[in-house]
């Protein structure tokens, strides 16, 4: 039984795993968008969103550690210039897989993992979200604790009415 075993085998050793992974997570950089079997896709899906949460951070530190896995310095250069900047609102889920069908010859499932492109929605709202904390870090509170009206009516029948609301 495979109990608390995480990860796929993919008929490899350990390091041509590791080796593939690296080589397919680079090329999914560059080209934004790869066609593979559907497998491979969903174990490369767990090491590119890592790397986007890397590149979010951008420190020093972040760089080392997605040097580990991209040895490509053009590579390097997209991931924490371009897609840090593309998902910094977007708390995960950066890559979609789309199956395509069967491979011609071993009938293997295959898909297209890419991705996601950049969402208008999501900058418009960031950009109106960070405009109403400027705005109300400017503008003071106003307190709740003043009164509105203090006047106090007699009406005919002996009735107070009062216009003030914190009564």
């Amino acid at each position: 039984m495979r109990h608390r075993i995480s990860g796929r085998r993919l008929n490899r050793t350990p390091s041509h795993r590791k080796a593939m992974i690296r080589n397919m997570v680079t090329s999914l950089i560059l080209h934004e968008k790869i066609k593979t079997t559907d497998q491979k896709a969903k174990e490369l899906r767990i090491v590119a969103e890592k790397l986007v949460t890397l590149a979010k951070r951008g420190d020093l530190h972040a760089r080392r550690q997605a040097l580990r896995v991209i040895r490509d310095i053009s590579a390097m250069k997209k991931l924490f210039d371009d897609y840090a900047i593309r998902f910094s609102t977007r708390p995960g889920g950066y890559t979609r897989i789309t199956k395509i069908g069967f491979r011609a010859g071993d009938n293997a499932k295959m898909a297209i993992i890419e991705y996601l492109p950049l969402e208008e929605k999501l900058v418009e709202k960031s950009a109106q979200k960070s405009r109403r904390r400027v705005a109300s870090k400017k503008t003071p509170a106003k307190s709740t604790a003043t009164k509105v009206s203090t006047t106090k009516e007699v009406s005919a029948d002996k009735t107070v009415v009062t216009d003030d609301k914190n009564e």
